[in-house]
């Protein structure tokens, strides 16, 4: 079973220096800080890291692992699916992202296993517009509907609004972008935190979208594709509720969510995804101060095997 939506196969990075990052306090609402040592702090990332890898793989997600030893100062750097993104009919984009310590994380190695394991046509390296300040930060910027062709992207100074344009162009997605802001009337960073779009459902706090007339066009858009729209609240939202990847696994379809976030969701919502997929908790509470869950963690690939 294929599914345009949910990737058979994923890269994730394994973090040897893990911390929540002061470069990225400011706009990310959803980091604390761990009152633990650093070195216990990462040595616990990591085996959360590797636990998720196993369930992963327990499920038939093909899973490629890189080691990110830490001698580059990425504290962010185990969530990958901010700096590249992977494209049916062999299209990979490579990101500019708003701060100096994620900008680190590049790697080429990552590129070029993704050149010798499957069918790349092109590479589109948009990383240089750094230089001008400008950001476009993947997968967690842009949650793309690649049946559909729609990239819904929150405005923020993680989503430079030419950038997204650009993007759309060369992607050929229709962006689909607006304001969305927390209960407590901050703004959000990431759209990845917000929703989530499976096959036959989308998660998403349609309460965080500012504008009225943008939030009915969303959920229109939504329902327009087939999907069964799932409503979450603030309160789900801060669970990482929002932030879930569905994959496909050997059994069919798989949504990857954290532990936390799947205990958030009610017998209902959870009701609409097993209508198509199998909840695949994983458990990653010293990852989530970092302010990002278990979809950050995750890069599709969306191309095919060599």
């Amino acid at each position: 079973m294929h599914s345009l939506q949910a990737p058979s196969a994923v890269v994730m990075i394994r973090p040897h220096a893990f911390a929540s990052n002061p470069e990225t306090r400011d706009d990310n609402a959803f980091q604390t800080l761990a009152n633990r040592s650093a070195e216990a702090t990462s040595a616990a990332a990591r085996n959360e890291h590797d636990r998720a890898v196993e369930q992963l793989r327990n499920a038939g997600v093909t899973v490629h692992v890189f080691d990110d030893l830490g001698d580059n100062d990425t504290p962010d750097s185990v969530f990958p699916n901010n700096w590249f993104s992977t494209h049916p009919g062999g299209h990979v984009a490579i990101y500019p992202m708003f701060v100096p310590s994620r900008r680190r994380e590049r790697r080429m190695d990552v590129i070029e296993m993704l050149k010798r394991d499957y069918r790349v046509q092109d590479v589109i390296d948009y990383s240089g517009l750094e230089q001008d300040n400008l950001a476009l930060e993947g997968t967690g910027a842009m949650v793309l509907d690649h049946v559909g062709r729609i990239a819904y992207t929150v405005k923020s100074n993680r989503a430079d609004p030419v950038l997204l344009e650009r993007f759309c162009t060369h992607f050929n997605y229709e962006p689909i972008a607006f304001e969305a802001r927390d209960a407590q009337g901050r703004d959000v960073y990431h759209t990845n935190v917000l929703m989530g779009i499976g096959t036959h459902y989308a998660l998403i706090c349609l309460d965080m979208i500012t504008d009225p007339e943008r939030r009915a066009t969303v959920r229109a858009r939504l329902e327009e594709s087939g999907r069964r729209v799932i409503d979450l609240t603030h309160e789900q939202i801060s669970e990482f509720a929002g932030n879930a990847i569905e994959l496909t696994g050997r059994d069919g379809l798989v949504l990857a969510l954290s532990s936390r976030a799947l205990a958030a969701l009610r017998p209902d919502q959870i009701d609409i995804i097993q209508d198509s997929a199998t909840p695949l908790p994983l458990s990653v509470p010293t990852i989530e101060t970092a302010g990002g869950s278990v979809r950050c963690m995750i890069a599709g690939i969306h191309l095919s095997r060599r």
